[in-house]
């Protein structure tokens, strides 16, 4: 007996028909699978970036972050303004110890200056610059009315410059007699000294004097052989006060 095959929907697939089928879904099975993983990353991202936004977190973040910078920014400014408080304060304290130091060497110039002035007017010098004592103290002879010579003379042509030998006040200046044009001067030390023979009087009394100024110029006025400076120390202005003038000038540095 003859059989037939049965033809139309049910009629079983062949085996090149069903290896085909399975290769095409295998393939659709692996594409499925592949593009399923590809997309999955994606879909996590999208549902992360959502789910920050709808809470705020992004928001939180980039306030903290604002927040941050500013106290950084605020910390730095701060910084500064210590560093130039300090640096103003450092430079504050360098002037005042330069202006300190600057004072006391103002001052020490100044010392040093009124030590100078003090000494020079506390120094005593020739009446005659560089001259030499002609006749001694106490010379005795016929020309002093005393018998003796009551002071020292010092040599000096006529015209020659005569100065005070300190610091002291003029109590007499003019005419005095035998010693001629003569001037008296009080001294700061309380003693007097007394310059005779004088050609001419460049003081006047009430006049302050110091060492070395011009008081006159040398002559040979008043009981004189000649030009020459008739020089007395005295312990007080009037005539027979004398004392010995070569002592009293090297008592006071003068090499006599």
């Amino acid at each position: 007996m003859a059989f037939t095959r049965a033809t139309g929907k049910h009629r079983a697939p062949s085996r090149m028909a069903r290896r085909s089928a399975g290769i095409a879904g295998a393939a659709t099975l692996a594409t499925t699978g592949v593009i399923g993983t590809l997309a999955s990353p994606a879909l996590a991202a999208d549902t992360d970036t959502r789910s920050l936004e709808d809470t705020g977190l992004t928001q939180v973040i980039t306030e903290d972050s604002l927040v941050d910078r500013i106290n950084a920014q605020a910390a730095a400014q701060e910084q500064e303004a210590v560093e130039a408080i300090a640096k103003a304060k450092a430079k504050a304290e360098a002037e005042r110890k330069a202006e300190a130091r600057a004072k006391e060497i103002r001052l020490e110039r100044e010392r040093a200056a009124r030590e100078a002035e003090r000494r020079r007017l506390a120094s005593f010098q020739l009446p005659v610059a560089g001259s030499y004592v002609s006749t001694g103290y106490k010379t005795g002879g016929a020309l002093w009315s005393s018998g003796h010579h009551s002071g020292i003379d010092f040599h000096a042509a006529y015209g020659t410059r005569v100065v005070s030998v300190g610091s002291g006040t003029v109590v007499e200046a003019g005419w005095g007699g035998a010693y001629g044009n003569n001037i008296v001067i009080r001294m700061n030390d309380g003693t007097y000294t007394q310059y005779g023979h004088l050609s001419s009087i460049g003081v006047y009394v009430g006049q302050t004097v110091e060492p070395g100024q011009q008081i006159g110029i040398s002559g040979s006025t008043g009981n004189s052989t000649g030009p020459h400076l008739h020089f007395e120390a005295r312990t007080s202005p009037e005539y027979g006060s004398d004392i010995n003038p070569i002592t009293y000038l090297r008592a006071r540095g003068v090499n006599v």
